[in-house]
């Protein structure tokens, strides 16, 4: 991205952080095969600082909203004892064409890594008593429905890798666009992954009001969020 374009995805700025809007379907980071990715363009970020922002946390490459950065060391090892303790709140935004087995609830299943015949991996879910199991639990609300789609809020209490897109495919209401958490023989998906950072809450400053930042839906999840009753402001 050019300057303009990923300043023009700040979505608030202080001494410490930084929120973008990340888009979906860009790497936060390099893999090893390099390529785009996010994090080169922070340079465009630093606005006087002498070193770029960096990563607090991390979002999927095709999962998109709101991404915090911390500006300097102070900032960022504030951001990452903040997460660490899990005292950021999260909120997730999905799009499915199943329904949830209700309204609201709390996922709460293990997550363990697995190494694929491929040469990859993925997250399975596994009883919470195996070895390396990950404590992993999920809270979910349908915010409206139609078309064929579900609407669901979701605010993960760990942070476990792919932690939603597992919890709703075990859920039996898979991401609309997920590409790897669907039933083997399954035709990929022709949609993008529908799964949106909506917003972060977070208690930087000891004695200042959280800050609470949201990101707009991206384009993609428009006319299935609008299927279930969303309105654009």
């Amino acid at each position: 991205m050019t300057p303009a374009e990923i300043q023009a995805r700040i979505l608030y700025r202080d001494a410490l952080m930084l929120v973008i809007d990340k888009p979906a379907g860009l790497p936060v980071h390099a893999g090893p095969g390099g390529g785009p990715n996010l994090e080169r363009d922070f340079e465009h970020l630093r606005f006087g600082l002498p070193k770029p922002p960096a990563l607090a946390h991390r979002l999927d490459r095709d999962t998109s909203g709101c991404l915090a950065l911390g500006r300097q060391h102070k900032g960022l090892s504030r951001l990452g004892k903040l997460f660490q303790e899990g005292q950021i709140g999260k909120t997730y935004w999905a799009v499915t064409n199943a329904a949830p087995p209700a309204e609201s609830g709390t996922i709460s299943a293990a997550l363990k890594k697995l190494s694929t015949r491929a040469g990859g991996w993925r997250m399975v879910v596994v009883d919470a008593g195996e070895k390396d199991a990950q404590k992993a639990v999920t809270d979910y609300k349908v915010l409206g429905s139609g078309g064929g789609y579900w609407w669901l809020e979701l605010s993960p209490k760990t942070g476990r890798t792919h932690q939603i897109r597992v919890h709703l495919a075990h859920l039996g209401c898979p991401i609309l666009g997920e590409p790897q958490y669907i039933p083997p023989g399954s035709p990929r998906p022709s949609a993008k992954l529908h799964l949106h950072s909506r917003s972060l809450f977070v208690p930087l400053y000891p004695r200042k009001d959280p800050i609470q930042v949201s990101a707009p839906p991206p384009p993609h999840m428009i006319p299935a969020l609008t299927a279930c009753g969303y309105v654009t402001s």
